[in-house]
């Protein structure tokens, strides 16, 4: 049944919400457009708050449903903790998009929901301060999680492998903004 669901996680991680917004109400492929990255982040840039919104709120779903499921199936919280790891997985590596996904933000703040709420609400605390300060989404999403493994060790120290591999993925999928940040060529939401 573990397998089963680690499975179901990754194919549920693999739907796009932006993708299905986008071609629901008549927009353009979001992995056209902006960044070329299927989240929320860009549908605030191509196609407005109100779509960028539904998405967040869908990839988030994506990453807590699996961990909720999880739960009530009494597994641990390492179990529960690869099964968010799968839905993630299937987010940054859909299967019905020729593996082409998106970042993994949203999803990941999911998943830290389910397993640990205080670690994904100061998630979402340094997220928002880290945005605020410089509104560069990329380096907001890049120093929330990375600062939860210290609270989730404390916590949930058997979920810290999973969500230490979800760091270095989170890190992969962010190496172009890296590299632009580094540059100085990072976009930003500045008015």
């Amino acid at each position: 049944m573990y397998e089963l669901l680690l499975v179901c996680a990754y194919l549920l991680g693999s739907f796009s919400f932006a993708i299905a917004l986008s071609r629901y109400y008549g927009n353009s492929d979001p992995r056209a457009q902006g960044s070329g990255n299927p989240g929320a982040t860009n549908m605030l840039r191509v196609a407005g708050k109100r779509l960028a919104i539904l998405t967040l709120l869908g990839d988030l779903s994506k990453g807590l449903l699996p961990i909720l499921i999880a739960q009530a199936l009494d597994y641990s919280p390492q179990q529960q903790a690869w099964v968010g790891l799968a839905a993630v997985i299937g987010h940054l590596y859909p299967i019905y998009f020729n593996f082409r996904g998106g970042k993994g933000v949203a999803t990941t703040a999911g998943m830290l929901l389910g397993l640990y709420p205080p670690a994904a609400l100061l998630a979402l605390a340094v997220w928002l301060l880290t945005f605020s300060l410089t509104r560069i989404s990329s380096l907001a999403a890049l120093s929330s999680v990375p600062l939860c493994l210290p609270l989730l060790a404390w916590q949930q120290p058997q979920a810290l492998l999973p969500v230490s591999v979800l760091s270095v993925l989170l890190v992969w999928r962010h190496r172009n903004n890296l590299k632009n940040l580094l540059a100085g060529n990072e976009p930003n939401f500045r008015e």
